[in-house]
């Protein structure tokens, strides 16, 4: 059992309450860590410690080149030990230690990328209408952030949100979930040789009532950035609002995964299996609705249960294995749950639709790939987020219904589209409400390009240029040189 500590202030420390959580590893179903439970105690300080750091410390007075040299270096770090972050993460969330591995070799370009933009943050002077001034703009950061991050992907939400604010010239406090915290906690101590001054990155660890609660209504927090459910985000939300607090959140989804009858045809299979059993299902962007064109809606759907029966369940650290176990025992259940719901509400099943039988595998944490056919757009297993390996076939006859129903429903996260025709490529990417549309692809993301929701999915956009926008102020300034004082002085000027 290893025990890990929150990380304040540069440093590793116990915590207040001096109780521990057990980290399982879902696949062994058994505790490898501890991690710190931590109370509002450890939260003011590790928020007073950001709060110090970015007006008094030396992180307030550096400029945006000497953060941007920190980034990069941490960049380098975070390359050098990719596969021990990666062993982590697999450990705490079961996920395919190929994708974790992947994700945190491509951690280090949001810290490259946003390093680079960090000494190109400008403000403007402003060619003002009024004679005798001079007015310009500068962009300040916005305060100490509080990043609370998913288990699905922890070190990549790091990426997403971190990278940015740290770039501006905010300081940070990261809350992970209690699920999955340990490669935050790890990750830590590589700030501290990066470089950056003390109290810039922090870490403290514990349950969501608890320590993120805390956390979010700290008064000393400007700015909230959040991955998880639609219904936390809501409250976190409501509770942000109290002080005004800005807020970005990234949240659920319910992702149509739409194939028309000229796309090609492997391709489509391809993404579909991507979309849905790719990470056991266990991600926001899940095409968890895959809407098929009626003419060949038979023909795709037996392929892909063949291609799904193809799937092999195991251990999360062996390269053959392409599904693995469910990382929570509560997520395990609800998808169990949802199974039983479709099948109440009659779809039909033609892959799966069960949970591996206790014993068959460690951990007891498995769900057998699933697909359920002859789904309409009013049951649950259609309009709710499953978030795992559980995919709802629906039938469309043309274009229009196919953007009809692609639009029915709370979310508007993401979206695929598989065609050959480009022309419904633009029509049919411009009129589904998502924040993302992958055509002729899925899942694909990048540091250069936004990511974030519509509607139920959430608030404000993550990587690209445009995110950096979010942690940051923007100050007016006027410089009168006007040598007569004003004749009178109650009056606008």
């Amino acid at each position: 059992m290893e025990t890990f500590q929150n990380f304040i202030n540069g440093r590793y420390v116990d915590p207040a309450s001096r109780e521990w959580i057990d980290s399982v590893n879902p696949y062994l179903g058994e505790a490898w860590a501890r991690i710190p439970r931590s109370n509002d105690a450890d939260v003011d300080k590790a928020v007073q410690a950001a709060h110090a750091a970015m007006y008094e410390g030396p992180w307030a007075k550096m400029n945006g080149t000497e953060r941007g040299k920190l980034l990069q270096r941490l960049a380098d770090l975070v390359e050098r030990d990719a596969e021990r972050l990666a062993e982590i993460e697999v450990r705490d969330n079961g996920k395919l230690y190929a994708e974790m591995l992947g994700q945190v070799r491509y951690h280090p370009k949001w810290l490259q990328y946003f390093g680079g933009l960090a000494d190109k943050i400008e403000g403007r002077v402003i060619p003002i209408d009024k004679p005798h001034h001079f007015a310009f703009t500068r962009k300040e950061p916005v305060g100490v952030v509080a990043a609370l991050t998913a288990w699905n992907s922890p070190l990549l939400f790091i990426a997403w949100k971190c990278a940015a604010a740290l770039a501006a010239g905010c300081s940070v406090v990261v809350k992970p979930s209690e699920f999955a915290s340990a490669s935050t906690l790890a990750y830590a101590r590589l700030t501290a040789e990066a470089g950056f001054p003390d109290g810039v990155f922090n870490v403290v660890t514990g349950y969501g009532p608890e320590a993120g609660g805390a956390l979010i209504r700290h008064p000393l927090v400007s700015k909230i950035t959040f991955t998880g459910s639609d219904a936390t985000g809501a409250a976190i939300y409501q509770e942000a609002a109290k002080q005004l607090k800005r807020v970005t959140l990234e949240l659920g989804g319910k992702s149509p995964n739409i194939v028309f009858e000229d796309c090609n045809i492997d391709a489509a299979l391809s993404g579909a299996v991507s979309g849905i059993f790719a990470a056991t299902g266990q991600t926001c962007i899940a095409g968890s609705r895959l809407l098929v064109q009626n003419s060949i809606k038979d023909e795709f759907s037996r392929r892909l249960v063949e291609l799904g029966k193809t799937a092999r369940k195991g251990d999360p650290m062996l390269p053959e294995t392409n599904i693995g176990p469910v990382t929570t025992p509560p997520q395990f259940q609800k998808i169990v749950s949802y199974l039983d719901i479709a099948k109440k509400e009659g779809a039909r099943c033609i892959l799966g639709g069960a949970p591996v039988p206790a014993g068959a595998l460690p951990g007891n944490q498995f769900v057998e790939p699933t697909i359920f056919t002859d789904v309409t757009s009013d049951m649950r297993i259609a309009r709710e987020e499953v978030f795992g390996p559980v995919l709802s076939i629906i039938g469309f006859e043309d274009e229009k219904e196919a953007v009809r129903i692609a639009n029915d429903t709370i979310y508007g996260l993401a979206a695929g589209i598989w065609t050959s025709d480009m022309g419904r490529a633009f029509r049919v990417s411009a009129a589904i409400r998502a924040g993302t549309v992958w055509v002729n692809t899925y899942r694909a993301v990048s540091y250069m390009m936004p990511f974030g929701g519509m509607k139920h999915s959430g608030i404000g956009r993550e990587s690209g240029i445009e995110s950096i926008e979010s942690y940051l102020e923007t100050k007016s300034t006027w410089i009168s040189y006007d040598p007569n004082v004003p004749g009178n002085p109650f009056t606008l000027r």
